[in-house]
């Protein structure tokens, strides 16, 4: 089949439908994420997301880490932190809980792969307003700090896609995600915008050894290379 729906669903944040599709031009399956008119995860575009979880694991030292991750999406970020040998546990919070059924039916080509992974455990929840609550990411463990903080939910810090969402970047925000780190931990965050030094300040308010990473990989529809950014701190010690 060249197109196929898998599922659509009534969200509070709108209408939510997985489809597979068949690229006659690349000669692959690609899976896309819609919500209610906008792509929110395409398989033809995973490196960046996949770079995220690698590089933001890779600055921590040791073993046994902790890790969280914002926004469950294709599973490319959560499989990447999972790839490192060193975490010991993986908490994935994500709001649509859809998108957490499509991964437990493997629907999605890292579904099967993360849930069936004993590290790694699905929360629905509000990333953004457990950030802020005293209870945190790990209902489990209420106040849980962990080795790394990694989020990819926004298309960038200036382009939400709820209101709601838009102060977790300001440095009342920030400093409440500094706050599930454990001194010397990492907070990742994904933007699909190019390097924003205003918020890379902001950044460094909260945050040590702020660095905007660019991530630059083929697109295949335009036939030009295109660039998402990483965004990496450091909680203080």
């Amino acid at each position: 089949m060249r197109f196929q729906e898998l599922d659509w669903q009534q969200t509070p944040m709108g209408e939510l439908s997985l489809r597979v599709r068949r690229d006659p031009a690349l000669d692959r399956e690609v899976h896309e994420i819609k919500l209610n008119d906008e792509f929110l995860m395409s398989s033809l575009f995973t490196v960046s997301e996949t770079e995220l979880g690698r590089r933001a694991v890779s600055r921590l030292d040791g073993t046994d880490l902790d890790v969280a991750v914002g926004g469950l999406g294709l599973g490319c970020t959560a499989a990447a932190v999972l790839d490192d040998d060193r975490v010991r546990s993986l908490v994935v919070v994500e709001a649509l809980a859809p998108v957490i059924d499509w991964h437990e039916r493997a629907l999605l080509p890292a579904g099967g792969t993360l849930a069936a992974d004993p590290r790694c455990r699905f929360v629905h929840g509000d990333f953004f307003a457990m950030v802020a609550s005293e209870q945190g990411l790990d209902p489990q463990e209420p106040g849980r700090r962990f080795d790394a903080v990694v989020v990819d939910i926004d298309h960038s810090p200036r382009h939400v896609l709820h209101e709601s969402h838009t102060g977790f970047y300001l440095p009342e925000g920030l400093a409440a995600l500094r706050d599930r780190l454990r001194p010397g931990g990492v907070f990742a965050l994904w933007s699909d915008d190019r390097p924003d030094d205003e918020f890379t300040a902001t950044l460094g308010e909260q945050f040590t050894g702020v660095t905007a990473e660019v991530v630059t990989f083929d697109n295949p529809l335009l036939r030009r290379e295109a660039s998402s950014t990483v965004y990496l701190a450091r909680a203080p010690r």
